[in-house]
This record gives C-alpha cells, sequence and structure tokens, in this order.
C-alpha cells in the first residue's frame, strides 16, 4: 500500500508544485500517512485545507477509504 500512496503523492505533486510548493512522503502506520508540506505550503494558512480537502481525499478515492492524512510540520 506504501507504492500505491506514494504514487498517488506523486500525481498531486504538480498542482502543489505550481503554486510554489510541495509534498514529502515521510512514513505510514496502519492508515495514517505522514507527508511533509514545503516550499510556500509550509506556512500557508490553507495547508490544512489542502491536506484534508485535496491530498487526503484523493489518497482515499484512489488507495483507500480510510487513509487519514498527517502533516508532520504540524501546521
Amino acid at each position: 500500500m506504501v507504492d500505491k500512496v506514494k504514487a498517488a503523492l506523486e500525481d498531486i505533486r504538480p498542482d502543489l508544485q505550481n503554486d510554489g510548493g510541495d509534498i514529502e512522503f515521510v512514513s505510514m502506520e496502519d492508515k495514517n500517512v505522514t507527508v511533509r508540506l514545503t516550499g510556500s505550503c509550509a506556512g500557508c494558512p490553507m495547508s490544512q485545507m489542502t491536506l484534508k480537502n485535496g491530498v487526503e481525499r484523493y489518497l482515499r478515492s484512489v488507495v483507500d477509504p480510510e487513509i487519514v492524512i498527517i502533516n508532520e510540520s504540524g501546521f
């Protein structure tokens, strides 16, 4: 499942990169996927919304409907 998560993150990276940010896979434990937002995404006030409404929703649709995204930096 880790490979599927990494592939899905690669699918959405260009969208984040277009806004000056990026996303990195950190780890996966059970269905909890820890990522790190970098660039302009790291300090963006909308980063939590991006993670939940964008990244998590996409991963749930293509990998597993129970996946939970966690931002390592805690934003």
